[in-house]
């Protein structure tokens, strides 16, 4: 063979399959498996739909009167598919105050002070927080839904108050504890009721919903006003 039609012979063979990444596979070969991180996102993606059409039913209709087949109309998914995230509608709304509340909480108390901060600008600090992010937004209709509903579902209390309630007040005892340390608060007792303190937030999330639009509240304004009946008020330059 000459070398001229042995260079025409390796120009006209045919490339191994595999040569480049990319290359496409042959007419008889099976297409391969989706990768498990496909899988896994498109999960997460039905559960989050899941969850979003929850909160916007419960918001809605209230804890007693949502159904699972609304949620997963909203959502565009069968009803059986709620099933393979959740076991009913209990752990469904568990499952928000878990992700849209939880992590706020955390948050306030996992904070650490600024460097020379009273400790009433600690509390005015998470006052603010939590009336931007709980008392005005979606949020604080969940936590309406928990004061409305939680005594015909105390499973659904239990859970929030071992969640949120309770580190929210150890969090704050912890505080007025440090104000009484430093001379700040002057009524020791008040470490035995640290709900005292916060009674302006909860009174802010019923207001917001029920009485706003015939008399809207300055819920931070009234907060310090609420302060300086604790710590005395501020004194002005």
């Amino acid at each position: 063979m000459t070398k001229e039609a042995t260079k025409s012979a390796r120009k006209s063979a045919p490339k191994p399959a595999n040569r480049r990444p990319g290359a496409r596979a042959s007419a008889g070969s099976s297409p391969p498996p989706k990768p498990a991180s496909n899988r896994a996102e498109r999960a997460a993606e039905r559960r989050g739909a899941i969850i979003e059409a929850a909160m916007d039913e419960f918001i809605a209709r209230g804890f007693a009167a949502t159904r699972l087949d609304d949620i997963a109309k909203r959502a565009g998914v069968a009803k059986g598919t709620i099933y393979l995230h959740f076991k009913d509608k209990e752990s469904m709304f568990e499952e928000l105050i878990r992700t849209a509340i939880v992590p706020l909480v955390t948050r306030l108390w996992a904070t650490p002070p600024q460097p020379g901060a009273s400790v009433r600008d600690m509390v005015e600090g998470f006052a603010k927080t939590f009336i931007e992010e709980v008392a005005t937004t979606r949020r604080g209709d969940l936590v309406r839904l928990v004061v409305a509903e939680g005594p015909r579902f105390p499973a659904v209390a239990d859970f929030y108050y071992r969640e949120v309630v309770s580190r929210g007040l150890a969090g704050m005892r912890a505080l007025i504890e440090l104000g009484i340390a430093r001379g700040e608060i002057q009524h020791k007792n008040l470490a035995r009721f640290p709900q005292i303190m916060v009674a302006p937030a909860l009174i802010a999330v019923i207001w917001q919903s029920l009485f706003s639009r015939h008399a809207p509240l300055d819920a931070l304004e009234m907060f310090r006003v609420h302060l300086d009946l604790i710590f005395g008020e501020r004194r002005t330059a």
